[in-house]
């Protein structure tokens, strides 16, 4: 068993290998804190055949017993992986993929659980050491290591490795992977900050990356295994050599032309099999086991070639002669439009087109109730803004069945829903819970982004009071030699030829998300900031694209969408609301047909379509809460009577007497001669004495007639009084 450490942010990370996992190529306990991972790297023993790209699995897998929590539900079991596992298994392949050597077509799997959780240490940066590690010390021929961080922001100083409570305060969300020299991934949450801020966090991260790759070697000369020697695959010369030659000149001919029907239309006519083996056999005395290998179908060579002649033309193109394959310049987006209120029951809509490009967001407003529950191991418990991204096979053409979400899916949703998160009002300004649906009508590049853009159409639809418009760009990079080129707007064929994609969502004032992935070994600071400075100018002309199709959110919600009321009142009033087995709440909602939701804190969700209903509703708990105070009006119930007055329902379950000689100006015999029970009557709060009892009074507030009086023998006054003793006297 070997053991290696290094400090990170004051805190020891630590590499164990050899205790755990022995038959695995590759296992490596990693320990930040008190959380604790453990990754796994295996590889098969032979290559798979007639594939031409590398098949890589990761995943990562949180089990509820590393934080002490058993699952919710009935099956006391974990089981589809959260969407937080997803993520994180995202996080863990994008900066190793890029590394393996292409042509490598064995099958390599990475596990990595996460065993222990302190609940302030996010497991998912311990994974991606983790992995890394089970990689350097295992029998894979892995040629780099690669180390990663998160970057915090709070009162304007850098956090490494921020915990959760930590992460609640701090403007920057930032992942950063890579290796001692280059990075390899980012994926960021922001609360606008700015492209200078997120250059200082990424060289501060690669330095700490640095440190950490650092430990991983001493484990990995300490007792890493011996690599194997594993054949790297490459097309067969004399068949590269044939699809070469016949193949160049339709790619050309395809690669100039500026349309991607047009394109694919040719590509899929010439750029074929049975083409190449047709001119083959005119032009050439080939052997028949030759064309026959040329005609297998089950053999990569020929998809592999005409991606390599395709990506030979197009790195020319756009490096030496800045031309790019649609006929834009490097920095030119493609036709934007958008559109709002599509859908007329829709409480919000947004249509947002670029180019090819289109994505439709549907925003549902609801109440707090129906925000997600979180049963994970990480620092939330819920959420009341979730954003979710479907890419229908329609939307490029395609047929194919359409199952629940994959990897890809969840994770564009994660980025958009990130992009927008800290400009959704909070719940005490707008007390909804909000979800948003990206629906991809059409594909051709960066339909994440094209989801920011839709969804924040939706929310100013909705009426929802953004604290900024958000406004998404995909940027690119092509390298060829020793140039390189950065690609504002990027469609899919430059995604697909090209190194990098790199995403950028913000406001006007700064960056929101960030994420990065990029298929070469490595980024130079230098790029990255020429990246974010291009993008910044075309997230500006989006956002005022955006801005010309609806200056502002609506001034009042959907029709259709529920009118939510919040109220604060004092917890201690809560048992006073719901009453005796939910009595009174469950009267409340009978009555006006609202939905109810009370919160520990004394905040109270009134949910109704109907406002009169909502309000009627919170008078209704208003009455039940409120204090009744001296000097005070209100209109009561008669409840009662006794010989010397009545006694009046001043507010729910609180009662007031009114004295007879209260009721008015004059004498009153009885106060059932005045009143009669359930009526209503206005009644003023003269006095609460020391033992709470109330006293109230109806004098000046009602008539009474004069038949209720009472009828007395008229006194002598005073004066009259003296005047007859003095008479006597006489």
């Amino acid at each position: 068993m070997f053991n290696v450490e290094v400090n990170v942010a004051g805190r020891t990370l630590s590499f164990e290998t050899g205790k755990l996992a022995k038959q695995a190529g590759g296992a490596a306990m990693v320990r930040y804190a008190d959380t604790v991972v453990l990754a796994t790297a295996t590889c098969s023993e032979t290559p798979r055949e007639g594939i031409d790209f590398f098949p890589l699995m990761v995943d990562y897998d949180e089990k509820l017993y590393a934080a002490g929590k058993i699952p919710g539900g009935f099956i006391k079991r974990e089981g589809r992986p959260s969407e937080k596992s997803i993520l994180t298994s995202r996080l863990i392949d994008r900066p190793i993929r890029p590394l393996f050597p292409k042509g490598f077509r064995h099958d390599v799997q990475i596990t990595a659980m996460a065993l222990s959780s302190d609940m302030e240490n996010d497991p998912d940066i311990v994974a991606i050491n983790a992995a890394s590690a089970s990689l350097a010390v295992s029998d894979i021929p892995f040629p780099e290591i690669v180390g990663a961080v998160r970057i915090g922001q709070i009162n304007g100083e850098f956090i490494v490795n921020p915990t959760f409570t930590q992460r609640k305060e701090s403007l920057l969300n930032l992942v950063v992977a890579g290796t001692k020299e280059n990075i390899l991934m980012v994926e960021a949450g922001a609360k606008e900050v700015s492209e200078a801020v997120i250059m200082e966090a990424l060289k501060l991260a690669h330095r700490e990356i640095g440190k950490i790759v650092v430990c991983i070697e001493k484990l990995a000369s300490a007792c890493g295994k011996p690599k194997r020697d594993i054949p790297i695959y490459t097309p067969d010369e004399r068949l590269e050599a044939v699809i070469r030659k016949y193949m160049t000149p339709f790619v050309q001919e395809a690669m100039n032309l500026t349309g991607k029907d047009e394109r694919e239309a040719l590509l899929k006519e010439k750029v074929n099999r049975e083409v190449c083996v047709s001119l083959l056999e005119k032009s050439e005395d080939m052997s028949e086991e030759f064309i026959q290998s040329l005609n297998d179908k089950t053999n990569p060579d020929f998809e592999t070639v005409i991606k390599k002649i395709e990506e030979q033309i197009f790195r020319e193109m756009v490096v030496e002669k800045h031309v790019r394959p649609d006929g834009r310049k490097l920095d030119e987006i493609r036709p934007l439009s958008c559109e709002v209120g599509l859908l007329p029951r829709a409480h919000g809509t947004g249509l947002f087109t670029r180019g090819q490009t289109q994505v439709m967001t549907i925003l549902t407003l609801g109440t707090i109730s129906e925000e997600q529950i979180l049963d994970g191991i990480g620092g939330e418990d819920s959420k009341r803004y979730m954003h979710q991204y479907n890419f229908p096979p329609f939307s490029v053409g395609e047929v194919r069945p359409m199952r629940g979400p994959g990897r890809r899916e969840i994770g564009h949703g994660a980025l958009a829903e990130r992009a927008l998160a800290e400009m959704i009002p909070s719940v005490d300004e707008f007390p909804y819970s909000l979800r948003l649906v990206s629906e991809v009508m059409e594909s051709n590049g960066s339909t994440s982004m094209a989801s920011v853009c839709a969804s924040t159409l939706a929310l100013m639809d909705a009426g929802v009071k953004l604290k900024a418009p958000v406004a998404g760009i995909a940027m690119g990079l092509v390298t060829h030699k020793d140039g390189f080129v950065v690609l504002t707007d990027i469609q899919g064929l430059e995604d697909f030829l090209g190194d990098m994609d790199f995403k950028v969502a913000g406001s006007k004032d700064g960056v929101t998300a960030l994420q990065m992935d990029i298929k070469i070994k490595g980024l130079s600071f230098e790029i990255m900031e020429q990246a974010l400075e291009q993008a910044k100018k075309a997230r500006l002309f989006v956002l005022k694209t955006i801005l010309d199709c609806i200056p502002e959110s609506r001034s009042d919600l959907s029709k259709y969408a529920p009118r939510i009321i919040l109220m604060n009142i004092n917890p201690d009033k809560i048992k006073d609301v719901i009453g005796p087995g939910g009595k009174m709440i469950n009267k409340i909602i009978a009555e006006t047909g609202v939905k109810i939701d009370i919160e520990d804190d004394g905040r109270v969700f009134i949910a109704a379509v109907n406002p009169d209903a909502g309000e009627a509703a919170r008078k209704m708990i208003d009455n039940l809460t409120r204090e009744v105070a001296v000097g005070e009006i209100y209109l009561g119930r008669v409840s009662r009577f006794m010989s010397f007055g009545a006694f009046v329902e001043t507010l729910p379950g609180k009662e007031g007497l009114v004295h007879v000689s209260q009721i008015a100006d004059k004498r009153i015999s009885s106060a059932e001669d005045v009143f009669e029970v359930g009526q209503e009557v206005p009644v003023k709060v003269i006095e609460i004495d020391e033992q709470g009892r109330i006293n109230l009074s109806t004098k000046g507030l009602i008539e009474v007639d004069p038949s209720a009086y009472e009828e007395v023998e008229k006194k002598p006054s005073k004066d009259e009084r003296r005047s007859k003793k003095s008479f006597h006297r006489r």
